[in-house]
């Protein structure tokens, strides 16, 4: 599962312990379309090699059936958007969130002039599902589907050409976006529950995963988000963006990072966390879990430590600060 569904612009409705949506991500295996993310696709023989210079991660090391997640800098090394790269054999396959396509199109397109490389459109053609829960490898029957998160594999759903990917939290299904119903149907006949955006987005906050566009923006350095491990190689040589990030890893302290807050009550996304007098960040993404109650991801300043009382919002409400989410 890529990091999907939108937090609400308001206060998040209460999502109960009986909701099987809930259920079926924790327990079983949800079912989400994701078609709408934002889809690309580079061929040519220097493709991997271009846009190896230009992300975080270390794409030449891709081999056919693997995949990485990660960032695209501006040169001071703040993100202009995060990304899934899956080496399918015949091309290169990126997905990112739909508000930020526009600028790896352009950054795409404007830099790889003079190389051999094809950038071609997949939104449109392609759909995307995802399986979410503990059940999705018997849903789909993945026994050849290799563990290791991003790994992908080519198979047949409903006599339909698909590509099974293995994300965090399940697998996630690839095909022509004339077959999507089609394998959709399939899977609800085998067992998958379709979820709603909601239970997506109390697993992820309960899981710690920001999402660009709700926890992340063009302020963020990608270490202050946690994300180095995740999307950055500090062996791969140069990219955009690289000696800002490489002199915060190697000598500097990040001013902020990205924290689980444990609410007294929900908030909506938006309002502004204070420490003592001072504003220490943006609450992000907020929810209300089943197993924990109202949480929150907000990426806070280092003044407020793990267990420290902040106020979030203009009403009262106060949150406890944790320095790890509540699921590994």
């Amino acid at each position: 599962m890529t990091d999907v569904a939108p937090a609400t612009a308001r206060a998040p409705e209460p999502v109960t312990v009986q909701d099987t949506k809930y259920a079926a991500v924790k327990h079983g295996c949800g079912l989400l379309d994701v078609s709408d993310r934002g889809k690309l696709a580079l061929t040519g023989t220097e493709a991997k090699e271009f846009l190896h210079g230009q992300v975080t991660n270390d794409v030449n090391a891709l081999a056919p059936g693997s995949g990485c997640y990660a960032a695209f800098l501006t040169h001071k090394g703040k993100m202009r958007g995060d990304l899934r790269i899956l080496d399918l054999g015949h091309e290169l396959f990126l997905d990112c969130e739909r508000g930020v396509l526009q600028a790896l199109f352009t950054l795409v397109n404007r830099y790889k002039l003079g190389r051999d490389v094809e950038l071609h459109k997949r939104t449109l053609e392609h759909g995307l599902l995802s399986l979410v829960g503990p059940r999705s490898d018997e849903v789909v029957r993945a026994a050849d589907l290799p563990q290791s998160e991003h790994a992908s594999v080519a198979g047949d759903i409903a006599d339909a050409r698909i590509t099974l990917v293995r994300t965090w939290a399940g697998i996630d299904v690839i095909c022509d976006a004339t077959d999507t119903t089609r394998v959709k149907e399939a899977l609800e006949a085998d067992g998958a529950v379709p979820i709603s955006d909601t239970a997506v987005e109390v697993l992820r906050a309960e899981y710690g995963r920001p999402r660009y566009g709700v926890d992340l923006d063009e302020s963020v350095i990608p270490q202050e988000a946690g994300l180095n491990e995740r999307a950055v190689s500090f062996t791969k040589g140069c990219y955009v963006g690289q000696e800002t990030v490489a002199r915060l890893f190697y000598k500097g302290k990040p001013n902020r990072h990205l924290r689980t807050l444990v609410l007294s009550a929900p908030v909506p996304t938006g309002v502004r966390v204070v420490h003592g007098e001072r504003e220490v960040g943006v609450l992000g993404t907020s929810v209300v879990s089943p197993t924990h109650g109202p949480i929150a991801l907000a990426l806070i300043r280092r003044e407020a430590q793990a267990g420290d009382t902040v106020l979030v919002g203009d009403d009262g409400v106060t949150a406890t600060v944790r320095d790890r989410p509540f699921e590994p």
